[in-house]
């Protein structure tokens, strides 16, 4: 169940790390909230995936084990969670001891499921048993070097447009120069987006100005994909949309949501900056 709006949320706050287990420190918030302002919603999949780099635990001797976790959040989920009350509860684990790792693996599952309101995937991810990770950029056509005046800082859907003509492309086009802020402390995040789309060409020079934009404006990763995704399904009325996007990480946490008008896959490869 949600808590009311960010009140008593540890985000911007000075909070004790834990010592012990503790499943309340997470901390639901409504997406619904959020997705009242951009009603009436276009038909979406999609999921929230998040890269937890700071994992650990002590096996049934008091050794610690470390691990990496991804966690997949459907989109469908009646609730978010607040990414400082994750990294608090995944802290609140560092002093328990576990008889395997499965059970960490199914506690942190059932943790989220419930905080969540729906099924959280989790997979664990053994250090030391860690396979060469590649990094590299969104796959695309990177529109970040396109010559521009920017003139707004605020979320202007306006920018966007389509070319004239209506010619009907199936295209995916990046950028880099993502860039929200926290709602509650205004701390920056940084991220890199993709946008898949079959319709109206898009003008890439709108849609980048669109993209920065972005940039002083306030709201959650999820949020963001999600105002993206409504902008430019309203504007361009295209006949399929993805939106995704790929955060830097922040307190030991990536998050790197996506929408898409129906089942598709995505890449869950990690960009240079993450």
């Amino acid at each position: 169940m949600s808590k009311s709006g960010l009140r008593g949320a540890p985000l911007g706050h000075d909070v004790a790390y834990p010592d012990h287990y503790d499943p309340d420190l997470l901390f639901p918030i409504a997406r619904q909230t959020n997705r009242a302002t951009l009603a009436p919603l276009p038909t979406w999949t999609g999921a929230d995936i998040w890269t937890a780099y700071e994992v650990s635990w002590l096996n049934s001797r008091g050794k610690p084990i470390v691990a990496m976790a991804q966690l997949l959040f459907p989109e469908s989920s009646p609730c978010l969670i607040e990414s400082k009350s994750l990294k608090l509860y995944l802290n609140s684990l560092t002093e328990t001891r576990f008889d395997e790792e499965e059970a960490v693996r199914a506690l942190i599952a059932r943790d989220l499921s419930l905080a969540a309101g729906a099924p959280v995937a989790i997979a664990l991810s053994r250090l030391d048993r860690q396979a060469p990770i590649t990094l590299s950029p969104m796959s695309g056509i990177n529109i970040d070097g396109l010559d521009i005046d920017v003139k707004h800082y605020r979320p202007a859907p306006n920018l966007l447009r389509c070319e004239p003509g209506g010619t009907m492309v199936d295209e995916t086009l990046t950028s880099d120069l993502l860039k929200s802020n926290c709602p509650v402390t205004g701390q920056p995040d940084w991220g890199s987006v993709q946008i898949r789309y079959r319709g109206p060409r898009i003008d890439r020079r709108s849609l980048l100005e669109y993209i920065v934009s972005l940039r002083t404006h306030r709201e959650f990763h999820e949020h963001c994909v999600e105002k993206m995704y409504c902008d430019l399904w309203r504007a361009c009325q295209p006949a399929w949309l993805l939106v995704y996007a790929r955060y830097t990480r922040r307190g030991g946490l990536d998050i790197n949501p996506w929408r898409a008008s129906s089942a598709t896959e995505v890449s869950q490869g990690r960009t240079p900056r993450q």
